[in-house]
């Protein structure tokens, strides 16, 4: 049902993001706007427009606790928007980047906020309350390409990036005065920062969306092709393995559990990966596929829990049962899928 709301929307769509109770979403309609909907009586309806950015915003988050927007656009600018009032009210942010500014996402302890750029670079954004503006430190010399994706781990501390070049990287983000110092993260909170802790070349191809399981101790990421990439144990000694598909390539993974994956991408068509008893992934079914073709599998109820997260049933009128088919495997997407995001809480 959302899905279907904001392809009514615009023509395109470029991001999106929930709020914390999801009765509203804003998205770019593929130009420099931002445009906030609130759900009301089973309708949507306009309630703000944000306009500041030059170019088209290609990044958007808004923060659960806080209740900020950050948005992240390719006029190389970014700015983080409180509201106040009736109305959303920006705050410079600094990110001194020569590039686009390509994705941004706000950290689970909502202090920082990071932004990837085509300028091969990571901006850690944090705010500066003698200046009433958020500035940053930079990831610089790492990547050897645009950074397409960025994921924050739970402690608050490591990054996980995705660049075209192929490859995935995990950082350490510690700022002094920002960051504290936690016995429990172990040797992450004694890391400097823009140390890099891990470099992944599972890929042979641009590697798009990444994401850290809920625990933190898994990351997947997904690469131009037609592979999903799963690592535990991330550190000098990672434990690898990728599921190959026949389909289109993937452009955003998203954790629903430890165990489950939810993939999006060129194939218009939302993919199940799951792992099993021995931690072995697997490519499971799309998700606009029926559910009775699932009916009897270990992970029946897995799907289900999945699949109200992902489409909100209980708010938005989906059924159990999936959605009709439009097309060969019932897909509601009539192009690619760029980004999924869930309301649901881990952190």
């Amino acid at each position: 049902m959302a899905a279907v709301e904001v392809h009514q929307f615009a023509q395109c769509i470029t991001c999106h993001a929930w709020s914390a109770d999801r009765s509203m979403i804003a998205f770019c309609p593929n130009n420099n706007e931002v445009h906030i909907y609130r759900l009301s009586q089973e309708k949507w309806e306009k309630v703000h427009v944000l306009q500041k950015h030059d170019q088209i915003v290609c990044g958007i988050d808004w923060s659960a606790r806080s209740n900020r927007i950050v948005t992240a656009s390719h006029d190389r600018n970014s700015y983080v928007w409180n509201q106040e009032g009736s109305e959303w009210v920006p705050t410079l942010v600094i990110l001194r980047l020569n590039r686009a500014a390509l994705c941004v996402q706000w950290s689970p302890k909502e202090n920082k906020f990071a932004v990837g750029s085509g300028a091969k670079t990571v901006c850690i954004c944090y705010y500066e309350q003698d200046n009433n503006w958020w500035v940053s430190k930079l990831i610089r010399k790492r990547h050897d390409s645009s950074v397409t994706s960025v994921a924050w781990h739970p402690n608050n501390i490591l990054l996980a990036t995705t660049s075209t070049d192929g490859k995935c990287r995990v950082f350490s983000t510690f700022i002094k005065g920002v960051d504290t110092r936690d016995s429990k993260a172990g040797s992450v909170s004694d890391s400097k920062f823009g140390e890099q802790i891990v470099q992944l070349d599972l890929s042979f191809s641009w590697a798009f969306g990444v994401k850290w399981s809920p625990s933190g101790n898994t990351l997947a990421y997904v690469g131009h092709n037609s592979m999903i990439y799963f690592v535990d144990d991330v550190g000098p000694s990672p434990l690898a393995q990728n599921v190959a598909f026949r389909d289109l390539p993937l452009r955003d993974v998203l954790f629903v559990s430890e165990k489950m994956v939810i993939g999006v991408g060129f194939d218009c068509n939302p993919m199940v990966f799951a792992a099993d008893e021995r931690g072995i992934w697997s490519f499971i079914r799309f998700l606009g596929e029926r559910k009775s073709t699932l009916s009897g599998s270990r992970y029946g109820s897995q799907f289900s829990e999945a699949f109200g997260k992902l489409y909100g049933q209980s708010k938005l009128g989906v059924n159990n049962d999936g959605i009709e088919a439009s097309r060969s495997r019932g897909g509601v997407h009539e192009n690619y899928i760029k980004y999924v995001i869930t309301s649901q809480l881990y952190y």
